[in-house]
């Protein structure tokens, strides 16, 4: 959560964004924009050494999948937590793009988001987790307007909602 001392809503253009994904939403379901499939085959299936091929159903996505060496790996490709950083990080770059949008206002040209993924054992149950956090830089922007813009995104990016609250997901054996 971002704190400094100054109003977090300054400036801020209301719900009437040109924006298409900030269109009210009524609806009692969840609405699908957009699904893909990844689907992850081969590789060997011991313990910490997970690897294979991740590959989407459109094909724009065709990975090598290995386990770091941290982890008993060899290395040799990405793997989960990498993917996990990296679509944490676009997802909130998009929501910090909406959030301008939402605010009349242009991101400046070098917006970096770094996300960290830790993966780590869970003092609760002895079992796993993952954490992650992000570093927003925002070159030459106020800072005030910064934390209303990184606020916005926070509240927009469907990965920072996921962290906050789960998100629903089933399992089915095929």
């Amino acid at each position: 959560m971002i704190a400094l001392a100054c109003d977090a809503d300054t400036g801020h253009a209301g719900t009437g964004s040109t924006t298409a994904l900030l269109a009210p939403y009524t609806g009692a379901e969840v609405l699908p924009l957009y699904t893909t499939t990844v689907a992850v085959s081969g590789g060997e299936a011991r313990h910490a050494r997970a690897s294979g091929r991740a590959v989407s159903d459109d094909g724009n996505l065709d990975l090598v999948l290995r386990q770091p060496p941290e982890l008993g790996g060899d290395g040799g490709g990405t793997n989960s937590q990498q993917l996990f950083a990296a679509g944490f990080a676009a997802c909130f770059h998009g929501a910090m793009t909406i959030a301008a949008a939402s605010r009349r206002m242009r991101l400046p040209p070098h917006v970096d988001i770094a996300a960290t993924v830790s993966f780590g054992r869970d003092p609760a149950d002895g079992l796993f987790l993952i954490t992650a956090e992000l570093e927003v830089s925002l070159p030459h922007m106020n800072a005030c307007e910064a934390a209303a813009l990184v606020a916005d995104a926070e509240r927009i990016c469907p990965y920072t909602k996921m962290s906050r609250v789960g998100m629903r997901s089933s399992i089915r054996f095929v």
